[in-house]
């Protein structure tokens, strides 16, 4: 009663603890998911605000590009015959400041002064040039000292003829490259070597502070970058995390309670698998398996029954499922594994019998089913041939191969028991290399009565046939289906048809006699459940 009460309070305890853990895990996964939203979303927004700047500037500019020709061919014509010309550009694009003629490197015609004669290296030192330039510069004629932007098309080889024109582009800059704050707190235009800050004039060197994040993005269709700086999607995204706790304190707070609500009786039912596991109230069956065509039995699968004390017999669809989902499955295995390997003299001692053994797949992690086998099955050196029937139902991901390589190293055959009933692919038979495919009972049962369930069969016999893998049918009850599966190549049949479920210490009667045991004294049928 003293093993028990620890237990409860064991429980109690984990259950405490499992409560807490929940509240704690909804608080942080609240606050991380908050966090990665809010910074996602300044990313976002950083990369929206560089990418509109650059297609703004960029429609500014492509106009300019697509009426060259048009003026390229005015070079070298007098300026009153190209004046109107100019101002007509100059008015239809409205960017534009001015539009300039220049031939010899003298600029000769303006589309606001009308006729001039002054070198155009005087006005920007940068010009003329043999090739198209974008050129970010300070205006010295119109409004001394503001910003502007040059686009120049040269029109000879030399490059001392070309057309310039003056893009207006303080005001745009005003409206183009205004910080969004605090995600932005600068922005800049860089064309060439001049840089250009939002509310600043045009410098020749762009340093931001060290703690500071910088995004540049450089126009796909002139030589222009975009260059934004902030304290970072990250950090304001830390910044603003505080506003959210409220509501992550708040949901984890219910997430543990209801974690709370849905142990109380779960948990309280692990513990009686344990106290039941303690005391020794699970208690082993076997159903035999026989050979299709000589009716000798050439092995048995090992099943699990639990007779619980205080609520009765208890079915293994019910404690089989929470053993799994509560991590108690592992320990039913081991214990199945004692008490076969402890009353392993019912059974006939020779390498020729089988004894199956039901092994979750969660079983292989960590090498912990070759530890099990190494400490009660090999070292106890039984004589009959252990085969670990591993279920389809099972996540075989969780199977370590290596495990299994070593299983069949130590001449232990593996089964896929329930075959064709999960949702694993063929590969896995690659994979796993089983020596024996159990065929699922829905497919026996549905032998001469359900087309497409007797297809299946077909097709599984097949498969085993040609992967040379040694096939069993489960749920055999009737001779029709002994004969179709005989017939068909299915070797060893298991099910009512030659015996129920019995305590092992009943088949060696039956075995005698080759007829199934009495019923149980209370009269009632037994469950016909493997452990898996």
């Amino acid at each position: 009663m003293q093993n028990a009460q620890r237990i409860i309070k064991s429980y109690r305890r984990n259950r405490i603890m499992v409560c807490v853990l929940v509240a704690f895990i909804t608080l942080f996964l609240t606050l991380g998911i908050r966090f990665i939203s809010q910074r996602n979303l300044n990313q976002d927004r950083i990369h929206t605000f560089v990418s509109h700047s650059v297609n703004a500037l960029d429609k500014i500019l492509l106009p300019l590009q697509a009426g060259r020709e048009t003026l390229q061919a005015l070079v070298g014509a007098p300026c009153p015959d190209a004046h109107l010309t100019l101002r007509k550009r100059a008015a239809t694009l409205q960017t534009v400041r001015s539009i300039a003629l220049i031939k010899d490197g003298i600029l000769y015609c303006s589309s606001i002064f009308g006729d001039r004669d002054v070198p155009i290296r005087q006005v920007q030192p940068d010009l003329p040039s043999s090739q198209p330039q974008l050129v970010l510069s300070t205006d010295k004629s119109l409004l001394k000292g503001s910003p502007i932007l040059i686009q120049w098309y040269p029109v000879s080889d030399s490059g001392e003829d070309g057309v310039m024109q003056i893009v207006n582009i303080d005001l745009i800059t005003k409206m183009m490259l205004e910080p969004q704050r605090p995600l932005i707190t600068d922005v800049s235009l860089n064309v060439g070597n001049k840089f250009l800050r939002y509310g600043q004039n045009v410098t020749d060197s762009l340093a931001f502070t060290q703690d500071t994040m910088i995004l540049s993005q450089t126009s796909g269709h002139f030589p222009f970058t975009i260059t934004v700086s902030g304290p970072g999607a990250s950090e304001l995204a830390l910044m603003n995390l505080p506003s959210q706790l409220p509501l992550a304190v708040l949901l984890s707070l219910l997430l543990g309670y209801i974690a709370w609500l849905a142990t109380a009786s779960r948990m309280s039912f692990t513990w009686e698998i344990n106290l039941g596991l303690a005391a020794r109230e699970f208690e082993l069956f076997c159903q035999p398996l026989l050979n299709a065509r000589t009716q000798k039995c050439v092995g048995v699968e090992i099943l699990l029954r639990w007779n619980n004390p205080r609520q009765g017999w208890i079915s293994p669809d019910v404690f089989i499922p929470l053993a799994e989902e509560h991590n108690l499955i592992v320990p039913l295995t081991r214990y199945v594994i004692m008490e076969t390997v402890r009353q392993i003299g019912y059974f006939p001692a020779n390498k020729g019998f089988h004894i199956g053994i039901n092994v979750a797949a969660s079983h292989f992690r960590n090498g912990v089913l070759l530890q099990d086998l190494n400490r009660y099955w090999f070292n106890a050196r039984p004589k009959q041939q252990l085969i670990i029937e591993l279920t389809e139902r099972d996540a075989l991901l969780d199977v370590d191969y290596r495990i299994v390589r070593e299983l069949h190293r130590k001449e232990v055959k593996l089964a896929i028991d329930d075959f064709g009933t999960g949702n694993s692919s063929l590969s896995w038979l690659e994979k796993l290399r089983p020596d024996v495919l159990k065929i699922d009972k829905s497919f026996t049962t549905a032998l001469g009565t359900d087309a497409v369930n007797s297809t299946v069969t077909d097709i599984i016999i097949a498969l085993g046939q040609r992967l040379n893998i040694e096939l069993v049918a489960e749920g055999v009850e009737t001779q029709e289906q002994a004969r179709y599966l005989r017939h068909h190549g299915v070797n060893i049949l298991q099910g009512f048809l030659y015996a129920r479920p019995m305590p092992l210490k009943d088949f060696p009667q039956w075995l005698a006699e080759s007829s199934p045991p009495p019923a149980p004294r209370n009269g009632h049928v037994m469950p016909a459940m493997p452990l898996h």
